[in-house]
């Protein structure tokens, strides 16, 4: 009877190591004099201060922020397609993004890859992509985890999970309790689906129209793959740029993160008692893709508006005084943002005017 082996039940430990070996540089590249060396070691290091005069930061009551989340179905299209680099961007940007609504400056950012059987170049394209999020971030990739799982997973297939950690001195900690009655909601634009509402995506344009990745859709200028695979906007520097600036407390008072749920479920979630929302719907482009999405499954309005993002993946509710500082600071970031509503008094309920 032939003896049992690692390597007969799925998992090559010598392929696992020539995929261990092509990670460091990959994490090296977004360190900052912050991060403490442990090669070798079972975890990251993470300096909250430094003493240099660029990294020191001199906090009273530094708060730390953590968030976590993963890329959902949009990993099904791109290994369909074979492009894997976007999804790493994708999973840092989804934990980011949300630390970010708290004010935070994103610190340092672990992975998590479960494959079910090893791939040292496919590994290398997703890390890649996680590396390239972290450096637009400003934040530090300090480690992560690799499981070969077969069975689990079959040859090809993988899942990622991402978690984020930034840290906000508790005075300019943003939580929404200050936003009041005439502030103004500014939507800041999106790059198309970011990574919610795949398997709704998927069912319509692989299932119900039987389109492939490689075919070229007119109304968008672009294939169906580079469509669906388009990266998550990180808003890390631009938020930071515009918190930054305003030197006054009462200038952003709060922020959401536009997710699953849409423009109107993820709004509440930071609207104070006593106040709602009111958004004024066509007060902003909505990219074609959705469009085009809505057309090819004949999906109600509602239902677009209360999955994705419609073209605004980031909402800052701020002074009125200052919304039109804030757009420049935001389009000198890059950033299109448009005034698509206002804070009324309410039950912290969003509604559309």
């Amino acid at each position: 009877m032939a003896k049992a082996t690692y390597k007969s039940s799925g998992v090559d430990l010598d392929v696992y190591e020539e995929s261990m070996a092509r990670l460091p540089r990959l994490l090296r590249r977004t360190h900052s004099p912050r991060v403490l060396p442990a090669d070798g070691g079972f975890a990251g290091l993470f300096q909250l201060d430094f003493p240099g005069r660029l990294f020191a930061r001199h906090y009273k009551e530094p708060v730390l922020v953590s968030g976590t989340d993963g890329v959902g179905t949009k990993l099904k299209v791109a290994q369909q397609a074979g492009t894997h680099h976007s999804v790493g961007i994708d999973l840092v940007a989804m934990c980011v993004n949300d630390v970010l609504c708290c004010g935070a400056e994103p610190l340092f950012f672990l992975d998590y890859v479960a494959m079910g059987k090893d791939d040292p170049q496919l590994l290398e394209a997703i890390v890649t992509g996680i590396s390239d999020g972290c450096l637009e971030s400003d934040m530090a990739l300090v480690g992560g985890e690799t499981a070969i799982m077969p069975d689990m997973y079959q040859p090809g297939d993988y899942d990622l999970a991402g978690f984020c950690v930034g840290v906000v001195e508790r005075e300019k900690l943003l939580t929404g309790s200050t936003i009041s009655p005439g502030d103004t909601i500014l939507g800041v634009a999106s790059s198309g689906l970011h990574s919610n509402g795949y398997s709704l995506v998927r069912k319509i344009v692989f299932e119900m129209a039987g389109r492939e990745v490689n075919d070229f859709v007119d109304s968008c200028d672009a294939t169906v793959g580079e469509l669906l695979l388009r990266p998550t906007t990180i808003y890390a520097r631009a938020v930071r740029s515009v918190l930054a600036h305003y030197k006054v407390k009462s200038v952003v008072h709060g922020i959401a993160h536009v997710t699953g749920g849409g423009l109107h479920d993820n709004l509440a979630r930071i609207l104070p008692a006593g106040i709602g929302g009111e958004i004024d719907r066509g007060s902003w482009p909505v990219p074609p893709v959705f469009t085009w999405l809505q057309q090819l499954g004949n999906v109600d309005a509602d239902e677009m508006y209360r999955v994705f993002n419609m073209g605004v993946g980031l909402v800052l509710v701020v002074s009125t005084y200052y919304a039109e500082s804030i757009q420049q600071q935001l389009a000198n970031s890059g950033l299109a943002s448009w005034p698509i509503g206002r804070a009324v008094e309410g039950n912290q309920e969003v509604v559309w005017a």
